[in-house]
């Protein structure tokens, strides 16, 4: 193009007959330069190639000389010099057309080059959709699926993966976690098993042991046919036997076995020979030492009293941690039967000689000094016999011998009557009741009763004295008052008890210094023995009023903080 330009404005300029500069330096640069160098093929036998070259040769041997010879040329010169540039021209245009078909053939093999880089990117894309699918979303399908039925604990599925990838090994892995854990699993399943049938068999136990509590622990002196059942029952449950109890003297220590399962004679000590606790068993098992089972020795003890020994028989396998808690705990339920046991006998002992004594003391208090009493009168009536005195002396003393067998058979109909009421019901309360009801009888008039004392704070003594001086109270209100009402009133009250006997009688004669009566005296003395203190006035109201002020016993050794064993010995009072 550029040729053709600069051969036209030449051919122009001389036509026209102006003169201009012929510049074929830069027409020559471009027909040698790289740009076209490297459009053109470096194969001599290529037809751009041979082109070019015929055109650099007529250029150079051609048309460049004719177009720097001198101005001065003449017409033919110029007709020819302008065909010369045709020809150029004409060439240039040939070498043209071939860069444009090589142009164009490079166009249409880019275009099917890309046509043909589509179908196989669009073949890659699909082969890389089919290895992604087939080796990467199935493998995880499959990884979850077994991920989900492991977190519902079935590891039975298994990974189907081949291969020496990353979710191969995954799933080879994966197999053998589940492998594991299905190992673990069923490992766990068997110890819960086994630990629920433990559960279960020590629940029974404990429900054995808490039913035969009560039996055990009801003050019954037969342990045998209390404690056999159970310990038969627990040797079924627990898989041991046979089991002996042996139980120590607690005098000389010496060890007596008392109760054997599996025994083919009676113990040596047995009270009972109706009682077959120990003799059930059609087929007894011997207490020897072999090698298919051992013993556990458990002792008996309350605190660092030593009661006895409980031998526990069981096969050659170990004992568990449960069925050993469960023996220690049935060791500690025979401790705390015996314990109590002879405690209760204790008490029994301790209750039947208070018992005694406070009967001894009613008697000496009340009977023995009538019967001393009469037994003065008959010697009084047998020296007086021997003087020969007279009739009426005599007579007098007959009376006073009438009123004092007489007073000695009140006094003894009230013994009775307390003794009975005391043994009928449940503490002072309801004797209390029975006594009001009864003199309520006697006088036809109203006896109230006003009680207020918190269960088990009077010992069996304080109530015995509390229940006569009360009854002494209302028979001197029945037989010297004359009374249309009278009041008992009984309250415990800044740890003292206050006993108060009221009436609307004729009163004392002198509030001052009241009678000295058989009957008070009596009152008085029972409140010496209670450590209280008595008053008798007239009411203002009108009648007579009694009132007894004292510290119960328990009171007062709750304020003194008293030590253990008095404690211990106060509570057997109040059980008792």
């Amino acid at each position: 193009v550029f040729l053709v330009m600069n051969t036209s404005n030449a051919s122009s300029m001389r036509l026209t007959g102006v003169s201009a500069p012929i510049r074929p330096v830069h027409f020559d640069q471009r027909l040698h330069g790289t740009t076209l160098q490297q459009t053109i093929p470096t194969d001599d036998r290529h037809e751009r190639r041979r082109q070019l070259e015929r055109l650099q040769t007529y250029w150079q041997h051609t048309l460049r000389p004719a177009l720097q010879a001198p101005t001065t040329a003449t017409r033919l010169d110029l007709d020819t010099l302008e065909m010369m540039i045709i020809a150029m021209v004409n060439d240039i245009e040939v070498l043209v057309t071939y860069l444009e078909q090589s142009t164009e053939a490079k166009v249409r093999l880019l275009g099917m080059m890309q046509v043909l880089f589509l179908v196989l990117i669009a073949i890659v894309v699909s082969i890389a959709l089919y290895d992604v699918r087939y080796n990467l979303v199935v493998p995880l399908r499959q990884l979850m699926v077994l991920a989900r039925e492991a977190a519902q604990r079935n590891f039975k599925p298994r990974s189907q993966l081949r291969g020496s990838d990353e979710l191969a090994l995954l799933g080879h892995t994966f197999n053998k976690m589940s492998a594991e854990l299905a190992t673990s699993y069923a490992a766990l399943e068997e110890k819960i098993l086994l630990k629920k049938q433990e559960l279960e068999r020590s629940n029974q136990a404990l429900r054995v042991m808490h039913d035969a509590s009560r039996s055990l622990y009801g003050g019954g002196n037969d342990l045998c046919s209390s404690a056999a059942p159970m310990l038969r029952e627990l040797e079924k449950l627990l898989n041991i036997g046979p089991i002996r109890l042996s139980l120590k003297d607690p005098f000389d220590q010496r060890t007596m076995p008392v109760l054997e399962t599996h025994s083919r004679t009676r113990p040596e000590y047995c009270r009972d020979q109706d009682c077959h606790a120990c003799l059930i068993d059609p087929r007894p098992l011997e207490l020897v030492t072999n090698h298919q089972s051992q013993c556990l020795l458990l002792p008996i003890s309350v605190g660092d009293t030593l009661l006895g020994t409980l031998e526990v028989w069981y096969p050659l396998e170990r004992l568990n941690d449960s069925t050993r808690r469960l023996l220690t705990m049935l060791a500690d339920q025979l401790a705390t039967a015996v314990y109590l046991q002879r405690r209760i006998e204790e008490q029994q002992h301790v209750t039947l000689i208070n018992e005694r004594t406070i009967i001894a003391r009613e008697l000496h208090d009340s009977l023995a000094q009538s019967l001393s009493y009469l037994k003065m009168q008959v010697a009084r009536l047998e020296r007086m016999q021997q003087k020969e005195a007279s009739r009426e002396a005599q007579s007098a003393v007959f009376d006073e011998l009438r009123n004092g067998l007489n007073s000695a058979y009140r006094q003894l109909r009230e013994l009775l009557t307390t003794f009975r009421l005391k043994l009928e019901g449940p503490g002072l309360q309801f004797a209390l009741h029975q006594t009001v009801e009864e003199f309520s009888q006697r006088m036809g008039t109203v006896v109230e009763l006003d009680y207020d004392v918190p269960p088990y704070l009077l010992n069996p003594n304080e109530e015995i004295h509390v229940l006569q001086i009360v009854r002494e109270a209302l028979a001197n209100i029945h037989k010297h008052a004359q009374a249309h009402w009278a009041g008992v009133t009984v309250r415990f009250a800044d740890a003292q008890l206050l006993v108060r006997i009221e009436d609307d009688g004729i009163g004392l004669e002198d509030d001052s210094s009241p009678p000295m009566h058989y009957g008070l005296v009596i009152m008085r003395d029972r409140t010496t023995t209670l450590n209280g203190e008595m008053s008798i006035a007239n009411r203002p109201t009108g009648g007579t009023g009694i009132e007894i002020v004292f510290t119960p016993l328990t009171a007062r050794l709750i304020q003194q903080q008293p030590t253990p064993a008095a404690a211990d010995s106060h509570l057997g009072t109040r059980n008792s």
